[in-house]
């Protein structure tokens, strides 16, 4: 188990990282569903999943993500009765694609060396898993 700081600097690090490689659409869709999980209002789980679903899961979506058809399919298929758990699958399908591919090569970025720096300077965060 790798360790990240899940701070708010450990986190926008990792998604400038991504931006860098044209994927920081995978660290955003890991967090609307985490996001999404704990929507506690019946009445808006079905917008939510509407809105992670147009912009990351349909075809052509503005920040698709790259998931096999069949979890694509799966989730087009249920989204017109979402549950908590419909992106699921999605989601760790993404978490396993950051974790051995995005967040090794992150480790041995210039951005990751500038946070390790920052913290090591007194800026000390919890350390919390991630990937």
């Amino acid at each position: 188990l790798i360790y990240f700081s899940i701070s708010a600097d450990g986190l926008a690090a990792f998604r400038t990282f991504l931006k860098s490689e044209f994927s920081e659409e995978n660290i955003d869709f890991w967090m609307a569903c985490e996001d999404f999980k704990k929507t506690k209002a019946s009445a808006k789980i079905a917008s939510k999943a509407q809105k992670i679903y147009s912009e990351f899961i349909q075809a052509d979506a503005p920040r698709e993500i790259n998931i096999d058809f069949t979890t694509r399919d799966h989730i087009s298929q249920n989204i017109s009765e979402p549950t908590l758990k419909c992106f699921d699958d999605a989601q760790r399908l993404i978490y396993s694609l950051m974790a051995k591919d995005s967040f090794p090569r992150f480790l041995r970025s210039e951005v990751y060396k500038e946070l390790v720096n920052k913290q090591q300077n007194g800026n000390q965060k919890r350390w919390l898993p991630f990937l």
